[in-house]
């Protein structure tokens, strides 16, 4: 077993704080990662927390990983020792269903193991994350990073990217589509990138007017003040593409009026409440609503690939992980721009 450091929640309401716990022994088809970076998603606020229920503690959270490998087991044939890689949102999935076959891991009909809050395939070894030292990883659950990127820029490609890209590549988004980002987030900022990278024209769809020169800066060519009533008949059936990536309640009628006949607004924030439909915004028009979690292992490295070839990172404040804490009251509040980046480093030092 490998002792691994940590930070860790114990309960819903406590703080992240100093843990220790084993990781398994090397495998013969597993990898060793020593952990540089892990990124600080939303998610792993709205888990620690159980506010979307099931949580599983401790928790150590974390799933935008970045490192060296250290180690590789006896039959690894995909990676070598010192190479830089990344883990994403899960470490393991069923590997026989459909969808696991068709590289669609993520919905994996079994159910998949996140890199933490859940369990591995035995259903009974529970996963920790990247708010950690080091992790053991099935290769074929590892993802090849790119060294010529900043390796910090890099980790919440793995969830932020692969959120944003998955979409985008699935509804064949590009040269001649107007799309819209609605919110200029840790999602919405690489929406931005993206759907501009892939020839797109880029509308920010924003209540505040302060991030019009951000959303510029990161490719938009359009910005809607979406607090401004008169907006929505100026952009009434302009859109082929929404992507909604706002995690709080939101009038979507509002928004669906903007698409073009055949157009579709795609969820990928994870508001806590239901939201209403109003039928004669799809019906009159054929519009869509659609929904997209991440990518399988296959379109993740191309997503990683192609931010190599285009020089696309995240955005990110760099922090010590005794910073934890106040990062997460700050993403609350949107004092990111746009993605906090832990480095572990600091977890090392920390213990000697």
């Amino acid at each position: 077993m490998n002792n691994t450091n940590a930070y860790a929640v114990q309960s819903a309401t406590d703080a992240l704080a100093p843990f220790s716990f084993q990781r398994r022994d090397v495998q013969a088809r597993d990898v060793q990662i020593d952990i540089l970076y892990c990124g600080v998603c939303h998610s792993d606020i709205h888990q620690a927390r159980n506010e979307w229920g099931g949580s599983i503690y401790p928790m150590v959270p974390g799933h935008e990983i970045v490192g060296r490998v250290i180690k590789t087991g006896g039959q690894v044939t995909k990676f070598k020792a010192d190479e830089i890689v990344g883990v994403g949102c899960f470490v393991d999935s069923c590997r026989e269903c459909p969808q696991c076959k068709a590289d669609q891991e993520q919905y994996c009909e079994q159910g998949m193991s996140p890199t933490y809050n859940g369990y591995e395939q035995d259903r009974k070894t529970p996963t920790l994350g990247g708010y950690s030292t080091q992790i053991v990883v099935d290769e074929n659950y590892v993802l090849r990073v790119s060294p010529k990127l900043p390796l910090e820029g890099v980790a919440p490609l793995l969830c932020a990217g692969i959120t944003t890209y998955s979409p985008l590549r699935h509804w064949n988004v590009g040269k001649g589509h107007k799309v819209g980002i609605l919110g200029l987030g840790g999602l919405g900022h690489m929406g931005v990138k993206l759907a501009a990278a892939f020839g797109a024209e880029v509308t920010m769809l924003s209540t505040s007017p302060s991030k019009e020169a951000d959303a510029r800066r990161l490719g938009a060519h359009r910005f809607a003040l979406t607090s401004d009533p008169d907006v929505f008949e100026q952009y009434s059936k302009y859109f082929d593409f929404i992507l909604d990536t706002v995690s709080a309640p939101h009038d979507l009628e509002k928004y669906l009026g903007t698409l073009k006949t055949d157009g579709t607004l795609i969820i990928v924030g994870l508001p806590p409440e239901p939201m209403a439909v109003p039928a004669f915004s799809l019906v009159p028009r054929r519009r869509s609503i659609a929904g997209s979690m991440i990518g399988g292992i296959a379109e993740t490295q191309e997503m990683l690939d192609f931010c190599a070839d285009h020089n696309i990172t995240s955005d990110v404040e760099v922090i010590p992980i005794q910073q934890i804490n106040e990062a997460y009251e700050r993403t609350i509040k949107g004092q990111v721009k746009y993605r906090f980046v832990i480095d572990i480093a600091s977890l090392k030092e920390a213990n000697g």
